[in-house]
């Protein structure tokens, strides 16, 4: 199987290429800036926000699947307009296409969601992630759409924002509560769901729901660093509207893929 990664400069790309060389596959990847620094992986430049660009990369690889993950926090083109240039090339080819999506098109409520509710985004990046996913269902329905959560492990941006926070320089939130997953788990999840032909939205997450200043403290106990000097604050304070209880109920997952998706305490232990 020739893959695909859109994204692979990317944190969780990155492991995608990794673990798809690994397990045998014909990988390229492709990168807007940066490197991918995975042996094996054939490298393309790509920017996701040209269309004409995304078909000719696609018509020149051939890719049998893709796995898509580029985003960009505050950029709506590369978010929603460049999942929709994947979506498109990937159906006109006939790839086995498994989006990346994002609990941040929720709201935040304080009960879990399921895998099938609607979209309801309150600040731009869900909007943004939101518009992706309608586009990647409307131009390929037999995608699967991943709803993930904070990306955690080493080299991650969760973990470094962690000890940025032990060090006074930034603060994290008390009041929003995700999922973390792993981002190894993660990825062997998302190559599971390029082989098995699983369509629509699909929650992957880690059972433990915690908020991002419990994550700091669990971040702090794992490096032995003292918890108490960890900054705080909350998104009501920082003048931000911004989700706050978004669990994603995983339980579909879980029945469906071999891959164990771990809890952020068994993680950080």
């Amino acid at each position: 199987m020739r893959l695909l990664v859109v994204g692979a400069s990317g944190f969780l790309g990155r492991e995608v290429c990794r673990q798809g060389i690994a397990g045998g596959r014909a990988v390229v990847g492709t990168v807007h800036t940066g490197s991918v620094g995975v042996p094996g992986v054939l490298v393309r430049r790509l920017d996701v926000t040209d269309r004409s660009a995304v078909r000719e990369l696609f018509v020149a690889v051939r890719p049998d699947a893709v796995v898509a993950t580029p985003y960009r926090y505050d950029d709506w083109a590369v978010t929603a307009d460049g999942a929709a240039h994947v979506a498109y090339a990937a159906a006109e080819v006939g790839a086995r296409l498994v989006h990346l999506s994002s609990d941040a098109l929720h709201a935040g409520r304080p009960t879990p969601y399921s895998d099938d509710e609607p979209p309801t985004p309150v600040f731009p990046y869900g909007a943004a992630k939101a518009a992706a996913e309608t586009a990647v269902r409307a131009l390929d329905p037999g995608a699967a759409l991943v709803r993930t959560s904070l990306i955690v492990g080493e080299g991650s941006k969760q973990i470094q924002l962690c000890r940025d926070a032990l060090a006074g320089r930034v603060a994290l939130f008390t009041d929003e509560l995700r999922c973390p997953v792993d981002v190894a788990d993660l990825a062997a999840a998302v190559l599971e769901l390029v082989d098995n032909g699983y369509a629509g939205p699909l929650n992957v997450a880690g059972p433990d729901a915690v908020s991002r200043a419990e994550l700091g403290v669990l971040v702090a106990r794992r490096d032995g660093l003292d918890p108490a000097g960890l900054r705080t604050t909350t998104g009501a304070a920082c003048g931000q509207r911004r989700p706050t209880d978004v669990r994603l109920d995983s339980t579909r997952a879980a029945g469906l893929l071999r891959t164990r998706l771990r809890g952020v305490a068994e993680l950080l232990a």
